[in-house]
């Protein structure tokens, strides 16, 4: 029988049992079960509507459990459906009694919703963390190349040129904003559903502000039937999961192109690529790729959760059982994700000799020449008629316009002097760009500083 079936008449039949069980993927939520139990039990005893004795009796039981599950010893049972009811059957049986007290003023839909949510805390956390990691891996790598410059790029074509230090930096930004959206999701996702019961809330005297204290959750749901309802903090995590997965990408594809012989702008470590199977010449770069593909099941399972919640009434429906894996996949994904990334930029290496030859050709100090034009009060949009013109010549005569001799020069605007050499030269146009989050030395050196102080303070 059914620990619910006091109202049937038959048991459910084997192939609605398999459709239906969950426990072959939720069982990793026993350590947040327990805990949920554990803080139950202590908040009924309590108020008493169990006994201390019995309570003692509860504690230790769930403490043999949760030993024999975390040893590999304990048999979960399909037909008990989900690790709510493995945990309570299990604990009944050892106990007697006081096991099937534990049930009392709750209901498997705030159980599961506080299960989730000290789950979606714990690996919020861990990503938090890992992220964290990944920050630093590229201010190291900042540091590391503090005076390498390399083309900037937009439309994926040479632009301006910039400080290695000031690219790997605008990784650290982004990765930063990902903590602070997951920071922030935290506060939604801290809050007490236990005593919601299943839609209601309870006529028994419980209180829920020992629970929530004794869970370390700083509030209240204030509506036990938005309680049950709710994923909401569900979809917010996958969001910001998913943002995260894309970030990764991103940096994943510049990898891939940066590995490709056409760049060659950097050296992977041996240990992060995999040969062919044929062409005994390659080396892929295949955790990049990975990771870039793998973005596609992350974005996926935000959709998936936005389209699960999108057509349920209220409060609780069966429908909220798919929310989990998803959640389960897209923490593993991107915690793994986030763990190799972060290794391997740690053995990556820039190839300057390679990004030297890059600046060379694309006409990047192109913006630098109209800044000079400017200065000496052309307006900027004639300006930029002016160079305009000037790169188009040194195309015609397959050079850059930093080649250009100063006669060459003059011919598209007489206001130009010898000076206009210390701008059209690489180190020139990097050092110019003293704006506030520009890529000047200074500015990266404190961008630099203000990262690692950061990341000190915070870790």
């Amino acid at each position: 029988m059914k620990m619910w079936g006091g109202r049937f008449a038959e048991g459910t039949a084997a192939s609605v049992e398999a459709f239906t069980a969950s426990i072959h993927f939720d069982a990793r939520l026993y350590r947040h079960d327990i805990a949920g139990s554990r803080a139950h039990a202590r908040m009924l005893a309590r108020q008493g509507l169990i006994s201390e004795a019995e309570c003692a009796l509860i504690l230790a039981g769930l403490a043999e459990i949760e030993g024999e599950i975390e040893r590999g010893e304990f048999v979960f049972r399909p037909e008990l459906e989900d690790i709510h009811m493995n945990i309570e059957k299990s604990l009944a049986e050892r106990i007697g009694p006081a096991g099937e007290k534990l049930h009392t003023a709750r209901s498997r839909n705030d159980q599961v919703a506080l299960d989730l949510r000290l789950y979606l805390r714990e690996e919020s956390r861990r990503i938090m963390a890992l992220l964290a990691e990944l920050q630093g891996a590229f201010v190291e790598l900042a540091r590391r190349y503090r005076q390498t410059v390399m083309p900037g790029y937009t439309h994926l074509q040479r632009a301006q040129p910039v400080l290695v230090a000031h690219h790997m930096l605008a990784y650290y930004e982004m990765f930063g904003r990902d903590r602070a959206r997951l920071a922030d999701g935290l506060k939604r996702i801290n809050v007490l559903p236990l005593g919601a019961a299943a839609l209601a809330g309870t006529g028994l005297p419980i209180d829920r502000e020992f629970v929530a204290e004794q869970l370390d959750f700083p509030a209240v749901s204030a509506n036990s039937m938005d309680t049950v309802a709710d994923r909401d903090f569900v979809i917010e995590f996958a969001a910001a999961a998913a943002l995260i997965q894309v970030h990764l990408s991103r940096l994943a594809e510049e990898l891939v192109l940066w590995t490709s012989e056409e760049f060659s702008f950097v050296t992977l470590p041996d240990a992060f690529c995999t040969g062919s199977s044929i062409m005994p010449q390659k080396k892929n770069p295949d955790v990049p790729e990975l990771i870039r593909g793998k973005s596609g099941r992350v974005i996926g399972h935000l959709v998936a959760l936005l389209t699960l919640l999108k057509g349920l009434p209220l409060t609780y429906n069966r429908d909220l059982q798919e929310d989990k894996e998803p959640v389960f996949d897209t923490v593993d994904t991107v915690a793994a994700s986030l763990t190799l990334a972060a290794e391997l930029l740690a053995g990556l290496r820039f190839n300057e000799e390679k990004l030297a030859a890059a600046l060379s050709r694309g006409c990047m100090t192109a913006t630098d020449l109209a800044d000079y034009l400017v200065r000496k009060q052309v307006p900027f949009r004639q300006a930029h008629a002016i160079v305009g013109r000037a790169v188009a010549y040194a195309l015609e005569q397959g050079r850059d316009v930093g080649e250009l001799s100063l006669i060459e020069l003059r011919r598209f605007a007489e206001i130009i002097e010898e000076d206009v050499f210390a701008v059209l030269s690489v180190s020139g146009s990097v050092a110019s760009r003293r704006s506030w989050g520009g890529t000047a030395g200074e500015r990266v050196d404190e961008a630099i500083a203000r990262a690692q102080e950061s990341l000190r303070a915070e870790g």
